[in-house]
């Protein structure tokens, strides 16, 4: 369900369900859409009730009936998948007091619930293959990360696990139709490389042969095994579509844009068309089709909004089923029927209403008022290019401004829905969020510009976004800030401590502060994928010392707002203790709010809403801002 007011009766027949709860809802999302064997039915995640959890939504003539939640809440989820036969949906569920992932199994009425994936201190990930975490034959597809890594397929109904392979940074993606060949990517970030194995004799092929510099990070098998299709950018700056034959042949480059990244596929359950997803330069999406036996592509357009995500065909192939979102609608689950083009909401009426939003402070907001972005391009100091979207507030500027810089660093800023920037909008903050080198979306270049000691030109990169903004008359002298989460965290305070002259107070939302305790502390599969980003532990110690916010955190002086999960494993609480401990040493006013129950995201409404509150006061004080 996306965050937007019914303008006629609930699809249930009861009362709007934010009117049931107990704290200002935020604006709510649903994503992870999965339709039932026989298409009566669709379940998606969704946030509405206030912490995100499966929803079950009745399917009549392909429009939306009835919808409820499942019976059995079993912990915050984040993704689910209907089992071909239609008894189990398999979801993965944030760890309790972790930063990590477990596989659950239960049945569309909420019985039959249990884990299994995600034991003693590993993460779980589920598959993303054909069936999307299943095979055809019933089971799951489950990888267990620790220290190492577990691919097993799990057998619903007995709890019986197969190990296809084990080794570090791997995780197990498809297997075939007879059982016969699995898929599985192995390697830390940005250097990723598909293989398949034999299960029969036990080879190992890889997908994309050679040295060839790049990442093969994603892809599907054939329903027979034969032809691996993989998402690429290996010999390419953008990345494609490539198919492999398994039984000889060379890859095959399939689809390609010269202006766009391909961002998600999805292989029709017949096998003869595939969805490609687009990241057209810039952020917004495109989707098309592709027919395998023909090479026709066609382009599914207009879209229900301008960024799409999470596409599966449902299983007779009729329709696909998306998340779509916007700068005024957050995410949303729709129906696309690519034949007429028809999109169909199937978790709101498809209106443009938002609750609670800005800030949680009205019950609703007339999307009239929100600020739509604007897709701006500067020159960083040493000349390379960066964009951003600026969003401003309705009177004249030039306004306060405040940078926010994502996570990632692979991430990429879009124009979808952000309650915290339109909070501060009407509240007469402008924000200007930025895609630094090392974000995605613009080639493999520049997502590797940031590599190691590249990282110097990525916070060189924030003072130039610093200095365009008021140079362009966008905000006064002296009223600029910055904030940022997690690697988007570290970057604030790189910046702080880098040229604290300019700015006047920042907001670090679960960033490092320190490589070396980063490194001590995290989850040993984290620290491992990361060395190829910010450098080895040891190797590295020098450059990851100098780059080190802490390294010069006597520097920092703008008035600083630490937020932190209490259980975050991922970036672990002891980069905000650190840094809060010396700023309250050296009189530099800091706020410090440590999130009890949770970890790396902040899951629950309540604290979503109460962040926006806090950081909205906390700018709007340190800019100058009447409230």
């Amino acid at each position: 369900m996306t965050g937007l007011q019914h303008r006629g009766p609930h699809p249930s027949g009861a009362a709007h369900p934010a009117a049931a709860l107990p704290v200002p809802e935020d604006v709510y999302s649903s994503w992870s859409p999965t339709a039932s064997p026989d298409g009566s039915q669709v379940a998606f995640v969704s946030d509405r009730s206030g912490e995100p959890r499966v929803w079950l939504a009745e399917l009549l003539d392909g429009r939306l009936g009835r919808w409820a939640p499942l019976g059995a809440d079993f912990g915050r989820v984040d993704m689910v998948s209907w089992s071909p036969d239609g008894k189990w949906l398999a979801c993965s569920v944030a760890a309790h007091g972790r930063s990590r992932s477990e596989a659950w199994i239960v049945r569309p009425d909420g019985s039959g619930l249990r884990m299994v994936g995600g034991r003693d201190a590993t993460n779980a990930t589920v598959g993303t293959g054909r069936g999307h975490a299943w095979v055809e034959d019933g089971r799951l597809l489950v990888t267990e990360t620790g220290r190492t890594s577990r691919a097993m397929l799990v057998d619903p109904f007995t709890g019986e696990q197969e190990v296809v392979a084990e080794g570090p940074l791997l995780t197990l993606l498809d297997v075939d139709r007879s059982g016969r060949r699995a898929l599985l990517r192995r390697g830390p970030r940005g250097a990723r490389s598909l293989f398949v194995v034999d299960r029969r004799d036990g080879v190992e092929l890889p997908v994309v042969p050679g040295e060839r510099e790049g990442s093969t990070d994603a892809g599907v098998l054939s329903a027979d095994g034969s032809v691996v299709y993989a998402r690429t950018d290996a010999g390419r700056e953008l990345v494609a579509l490539v198919a492999v034959p398994l039984d000889g042949g060379a890859p095959r480059l399939v689809a390609g844009r010269h202006d766009a990244d391909l961002a998600d596929i999805a292989l029709s359950p017949d096998g003869r068309s595939i969805a490609l997803v687009w990241n057209v330069l810039g952020g917004r999406s495109a989707l098309s089709t592709l027919d395998l036996e023909t090479g026709v592509q066609r382009q599914l357009d207009p879209l229900p909004r301008e960024v799409i995500d999470d596409v599966r065909f449902t299983p007779d192939g009729s329709r696909l089923l998306l998340t779509a979102e916007g700068w005024a609608d957050p995410r949303g689950v729709w129906a696309l029927d690519p034949s007429t083009r028809e999109a169909v909401p199937l978790s709101s009426d498809g209106g443009r209403v938002l609750l609670s939003s800005p800030a949680a402070t009205t019950h609703s907001v007339d999307v009239g008022t929100l600020a739509a972005p604007q897709l701006r391009w500067l020159l960083s100091g040493d000349g390379t290019p960066v964009t951003g979207w600026l969003y401003r507030p309705a009177h004249a500027g030039p306004w306060p401004t405040m940078i926010h810089l994502h996570g990632g660093p692979e991430a990429q800023e879009r124009p979808v829905y952000n309650s915290l920037f339109q909070s501060l909008v009407a509240a007469g903050v402008a924000v200007f969020a930025p895609n630094v080198r090392g974000s995605s979306g613009f080639g493999r270049t520049f997502v590797h510009a940031d590599d190691l000691d590249r990282r110097y030109g990525a916070i060189e990169d924030v003072a130039a976004c610093a200095a365009y903004l008021t140079e362009a008359g966008i905000a006064p002298a002296g009223k600029v800030g910055v904030m940022g989460r997690s690697y988007g965290g570290y970057l604030t305070l790189a910046a702080l401590v880098s040229d604290p002259e300019l700015y006047a107070v920042g907001v670090d939302v679960c960033g490092m502060s320190d490589f070396a305790t980063f490194y001590e502390h995290t989850e040993p599969y984290i620290a491992a994928a990361a060395v190829s980003k910010y450098g080895h532990p040891e190797r590295d110690r020098e450059l990851l010392r100098d780059l080190s916010p802490m390294t010069r955190i006597d520097r920092l002086r703008a008035p600083l707002l630490v937020v932190h999960g209490a259980e975050d494993t991922n970036v672990p609480v002891v980069e905000a203790d650190q840094v809060v401990a010396a700023l309250q040493e050296r009189g530099v006013e800091v706020r410090y709010w440590r999130v009890e129950g949770e970890g790396h995201v902040l899951l629950a409404t309540p604290n979503r809403v109460r962040f926006v509150q806090e950081t909205v006061e906390w700018v709007c004080r340190h800019l100058g801002v009447a409230r």
